[in-house]
């Protein structure tokens, strides 16, 4: 480091390197003189001064060098400060940006932590339910593998689709018939067709053994096994509860399973049109229900007709009640009239006692009087 002018500067600084070789190039004019020295003075002269306004001149560079440096050090050590001030400015705001960014991202996390805390407490209990209702299919399963506890579950189906169909009087669940069979629903007809029986019956092996073929000879099986099942089930009913003038000529054969049904529909036409023939006819929970509400608005119309001769009598009974009100009303009518008669009569009667006592009101009572004589003294 070097101090020209009151500043420092550094070796290799501009401001350092130009007086260094001004002054070289001043030694080297004096070496030049002195090795000239066999020449003319008036050259020497001359060449004197123009060095010497040479230097002057590179001095005053110099000076104006040094000046501008100076302003340049001056601008430059500004702009670094306003620079300075900038960037702690734009730190500042950078810094501040930063901590609401990471504030308003810590607060999104955790809301997002909580939704997801929610939602995997959702899963956590759809997965309890889940669990639960696997454990509820594989004791249905159990349920249905054994035929007595299946027969059960499809008379419980049916009780609950009756009982939301019909009024507690309009059927009887496992109703027993002059034969000796009884029959899971008796619903209460009139007259005719008569009382209707449904039968639950659930061939489900026969079925279950359809969908697990794999070949079309198991298909084969599967199928045979299935229609006579249902052949069986079709002509037991037929036989136990179709009994002429007690029952009606037709019975229904109840299957808790809409796809059981919807397999002979598709698959088994000719099993439905025995059912007919036998006049068994096949339904399934929703055709039951169907079938049910048409059976309700035939009770409330039996119903209504049965109720028919009674309001008739009603009916009769009020028209009698009508006839003697207005045997009153025509006697009331009377009474008034006379009523009116005399009270008419009672109003002239009292019009004349009224002239009478103002004719009587009118007569000068004093004129009519008696003279008194003086009595004479004795």
């Amino acid at each position: 480091m070097i101090i020209l002018f009151g500043q420092s500067f550094a070796w290799n600084a501009p401001e350092v390197l130009i007086p260094a070789v001004i002054l070289l190039l001043v030694l080297g004019l004096l070496v030049m003189v002195l090795r000239a020295s066999g020449r003319a003075a008036p050259q020497l002269m001359q060449e004197m001064s123009w060095i010497s306004q040479r230097v002057q001149s590179l001095s005053e560079g110099q000076e104006r060098l040094a000046g501008g440096l100076h302003h340049v050090s001056e601008a430059q050590s500004l702009s670094q400060t306003a620079m300075i001030q900038l960037m702690e400015n734009r730190l500042a705001e950078v810094q501040r940006f930063m901590g609401e960014s990471l504030t308003g991202s810590s607060m999104r996390t955790a809301r997002s932590l909580g939704d997801l805390q929610q939602r995997l407490e959702t899963i956590d209990k759809a997965q309890a339910n889940i669990e639960k209702l696997s454990g509820n299919v594989l004791s249905l399963q159990d349920i249905l593998a054994n035929k007595q506890t299946r027969g059960a579950f499809g008379e419980i189906q049916l009780n609950d689709i009756v009982a939301k169909a019909l009024p507690p009087d309009a059927y009887t669940m496992q109703a027993t018939l002059s034969n000796g069979k009884r029959a899971d629903c008796l619903i209460h007809l009139p007259n005719p067709p008569g009382p209707l029986a449904i039968d639950a019956k659930f061939p489900l092996e026969a079925y279950e053994a359809l969908r697990r073929a794999e070949n079309p000879r198991q298909v084969q099986e599967a199928n045979m096994a299935l229609r006579a099942a249902v052949r069986t089930h079709i002509k037991a009913i037929s036989d136990k509860y179709i009994i002429e003038g007690e029952t009606a000529d037709g019975a229904l054969m109840f299957l808790p399973s809409e796809a059981v049904y919807a397999e002979l529909h598709a698959n088994f036409p000719e099993i439905v049109r025995e059912g007919f023939a036998a006049r068994v006819w096949i339904v399934s929970p929703t055709t039951c229900m169907a079938t049910l509400n048409t059976m309700r608005a035939i009770l409330k119309d039996a119903r209504l007709r049965e109720q028919t001769g009674a309001i008739r009598k009603e009916l009769a009974e009020l028209y009698k009640d009508i006839e003697r009100l207005s045997e009153r009303v025509g006697n009331l009518d009377r009474h008034f009239g006379q009523a009116a008669k005399d009270i008419e009569e009672i109003k002239i009667s009292s019009d004349k006692a009224g002239k009478r006592a103002r004719r009587l009101d009118a007569f000068d009572f004093e004129e009519l009087a008696l003279p008194i004589e003086p009595k004479v003294p004795e």
